[in-house]
């Protein structure tokens, strides 16, 4: 197990050269941020003085140097907009955002685990038709659509719950709830395809030759080995929830980070484009390493290669 995670390490240092050399090469392709600093009257005297404070005078590769030996110390840049360092400019957002994907990752479990596995085990019926046509509906909806549809209706019309901004759980359920719908959908039928699959293996039949009650197999035999395929995709769905949950921030003004990546987009603030970059990176690499190391726990024939 040592030597796996030193590799993984060794493979996530790789991944994040790979990363900021393709962000680099984006963001400088998308144009000049002095532009939108300075003032449309602005000399171009002042718009050259402001690129040599900036560092964008220098050649690509010799910022690109640069960045990475500030990286080295923990230094991603000042923020061109708020004149603050980058990556506490993002970590202060992270724990809304990870308060924000916790929940809904919670929420879409909670629903989705039960649901699939009695969907699975009363296939063809009434239940089971009812979760495939919802989670065909949840999967087909964007959450930002999703999310505008819930503020118009259980926040203009109702007036049950408010619209925006972040305090108390009432502004959580909106936001959460509209991130979880399409997660909820896509587990559910996950592990709905995974029991009907297991439930046919031999070891099911042998639990059943044995007697064990209908539930002890279901919960004990056949649902371990259907969480192993669903480790995998949720811990994936964890990482690309925090990076997706952009818009989503953005249609209920939540203070995270992805809001504040959106915005930085908008003024071409390259500092805090890149540490959300490497911050969300940095998470979605530990899922991945910590999902590998749930396969061992839930199945010990799993061994990782030396």
């Amino acid at each position: 197990m040592g030597l796996y995670l030193l590799k993984r390490f060794y493979q996530t240092g790789i991944v994040f050269l790979v990363i900021t050399a393709i962000v680099f090469v984006i963001l400088h392709a998308a144009g000049d941020p002095v532009e939108l600093l300075l003032p449309q009257d602005a000399t171009e005297e002042a718009a050259t003085a402001l690129r040599i404070e900036l560092g964008l005078d220098k050649p690509f590769l010799v910022q690109y140097g640069l960045f990475l030996a500030n990286a080295s110390r923990g230094n991603l840049g000042v923020s061109y907009h708020h004149g603050q360092p980058a990556l506490q400019l993002v970590l202060d957002r992270l724990p809304a955002s990870l308060e924000l994907v916790g929940i809904s990752m919670l929420i879409s479990i909670l629903i989705a685990l039960p649901l699939g596995v009695l969907s699975a085990s009363r296939r063809g019926k009434l239940l089971d038709r009812l979760s495939l046509i919802g989670s065909l509906v949840g999967i087909s909806s964007p959450p930002f659509w999703i999310g505008i549809v819930f503020i118009l209706i259980f926040a203009v019309e109702l007036r049950w719950l408010p619209s925006s901004g972040r305090g108390t759980w009432a502004h959580l359920v909106l936001p959460a709830t509209s991130l979880a719908l399409y997660r909820v959908a896509l587990f559910l039928r996950l592990i709905r395809a995974g029991m009907l699959d297991v439930m046919t293996q031999d070891f099911i039949r042998t639990a059943r030759a044995k007697g064990l009650s209908e539930k002890k197999v279901i919960y004990k035999h056949a649902l371990k080995n259907t969480l192993i395929p669903f480790v995998t995709i949720a811990g994936m769905q964890m990482g690309s929830l925090l990076a997706g949950a952009i818009v989503t921030e953005k249609v209920f003004a939540w203070p995270g980070m992805g809001r504040l990546f959106l915005d930085s987009i908008g003024i071409m603030d390259f500092p805090v484009i890149i540490a959300w970059t490497l911050v969300v990176a940095t998470i979605f690499l530990s899922i991945n390493l910590f999902v590998d190391i749930i396969y061992v726990w839930l199945d010990p024939r799993i061994r990782h290669a030396k």
